[in-house]
């Protein structure tokens, strides 16, 4: 064999190791869209448990005041306490949109991206810190609102 037909060899062995390399490949994971995001930001605003005073929730989507700050410097580089994120309901949803954006992006790679499922997924991760924690009781509830909320909000396909 001379050096040409090596080379030749070589490169056809490399070209087939490849292709089938890529056909190993999983599916690449859906894309979670702009509309969806927004969906599930609207169906976890029209979930959340009336608001009342001194409840220790701010804003429309009942949030934690620990979380407040954390996510407004993740989400906009600057810090905010819980009355300024009551107060700015457009910075509210901007910061809750960016949180929802990652976390339903995370649970679509979590659920294998099974839509309805990456939604509950993220509904329970809303309401309980974790999200395979609604199995029963109000968890189980709250997720299943949030869930019909969002098949009512998301874009037709």
């Amino acid at each position: 064999m001379n050096l040409k037909s090596i080379a030749k060899t070589n490169l056809l062995l490399s070209s087939l190791i490849i292709s089938i390399g890529l056909q190993a490949l999983p599916a690449a994971a859906a894309a979670v869209t702009d509309a969806q995001v927004s969906a599930l930001v609207e169906a976890l605003r029209q979930a959340a448990p009336p608001q009342s005073a001194n409840d220790g929730m701010y804003s429309q989507w009942q949030i934690l005041p620990g979380n407040i700050s954390r996510w407004a410097k993740f989400c906009t580089k600057q810090d905010l306490t819980p009355q300024q994120f009551e107060a700015d309901a457009t910075k509210a949803k901007s910061i809750v949109t960016c949180i929802v954006g990652d976390l339903l992006r995370d649970e679509y790679k979590a659920s294998s991206n099974n839509e309805l499922a990456a939604i509950r997924r993220a509904a329970c991760w809303w309401m309980t810190g974790e999200s395979a924690a609604c199995k029963s009781g109000e968890t189980a509830t709250y997720a299943d609102k949030v869930v019909s909320v969002y098949q009512k909000q998301r874009p037709k396909k």
